[in-house]
């Protein structure tokens, strides 16, 4: 099994993580829950242990799907990851609120979707402008003290933001966004969490599928995607002529687009995991294999340069000050 240690929190991780996004209605259609139950055994069965999650997919829909999944596979054995934002109404729609109140109510609530007695990491999704720091830090410090929660978290924070929060509770975990399409964390972000020593989990590696090498550059969505401006135009159909220069290279080592991209994304020394957005067995089982792989220091930077169209990025110090 191949197993990486998560920063500072300790915990033992695949460095693919099985990805539950794709539950959101709103922004991927409807999935087979069916499906996704069976590709998390299939996960399991191949090294996969890291699940993430969140209340906001499907307005608590995902944590169920997951609770379904794992009531027959070896909790113990199993890292769980979910998240903590918004407070929903009777009509899905949610108001942004981590005060120490509904932080606690509301891990009650993700327990029980989930059908577990303890959240392995627990994030909070968003930043809450709001509620003090220390107030959101209270109710995170509290679920660590009454062992519900094992580590905890940011998602979708600036490095000020995380630098602020960790000055009120021990949030070992960053889960930021991340492709080699849109790199930027590089600039500040993950030197910051290298020099920390913080666990990070990046989403969306593949860049919402586009790095995955399966599109033309003429296809219409029909989900969130159809607004987004790198699934749009001249900019989409450029961008998956980019992506397919990386055919010979992933030929090389026996590899798919997705597999090779998997795989450079994986060899930054400050990403621990790549998240995974998994709609059926046979995409965890591609995702799975990449784990423990690599490829040469000269195709990493080749990679780099036909996707993004540039050389990678100029490295950055820990205060984002380049070099």
């Amino acid at each position: 099994m191949v197993r990486v240690t998560l920063g500072a929190s300790g915990l033992q991780v695949s460095p693919i993580a099985f990805g539950t996004w794709q539950l959101s209605k709103k922004y991927w259609g409807v999935q087979d829950r069916g499906q996704i139950v069976a590709a998390i055994w299939e996960a399991f069965d191949h090294g996969v242990n890291l699940i993430d999650t969140a209340e906001a997919y499907g307005a608590g829909f995902a944590e169920m799907v997951v609770g379904e999944a794992i009531r027959h596979l070896p909790r113990h054995e199993l890292v769980l990851v979910t998240k903590v934002y918004k407070r929903f109404g009777e009509s899905g729609d949610g108001c942004p609120d981590l005060t120490a109140a509904e932080i606690l109510r509301r891990c009650e609530g993700s327990l029980q979707r989930l059908g577990t007695d303890y959240i392995d990491v627990y994030l909070l999704h968003f930043f809450d402008p709001l509620t003090p720091y220390e107030e959101t830090a209270s109710a995170m410090e509290k679920l660590l003290r009454q062992g519900k929660v094992r580590a905890i978290g940011l998602s979708n924070h600036t490095v000020e933001q995380i630098r602020t929060h960790r000055k009120y509770a021990p949030y070992t975990v960053v889960q930021p966004f991340y492709s080699l399409i849109d790199p930027r964390i590089e600039d500040d972000l993950l030197p910051y969490c290298q020099a920390e020593g913080l666990g990070v989990m990046v989403y969306s590696p593949m860049h919402m599928g586009l790095l995955s090498g399966k599109y033309e550059g003429i296809e219409e969505f029909h989900d969130f995607r159809r607004y987004h401006p790198d699934f749009q135009g001249e900019r989409f159909a450029r961008l998956c002529r980019q992506v397919r220069q990386l055919e010979p290279i992933a030929l090389r080592y026996g590899m798919s687009i997705y597999q090779l991209v998997l795989t450079a994304t994986l060899m930054h020394p400050g990403i621990h995991v790549a998240i995974c957005g998994i709609k059926c067995p046979d995409q965890i089982i591609e995702a799975a294999a990449v784990m423990g792989k690599s490829i040469s220091r000269e195709d990493y930077f080749l990679i780099r340069k036909l996707v993004a169209g540039t050389p990678a990025r100029k490295p950055a110090d820990a205060s984002g000050v380049r070099s």
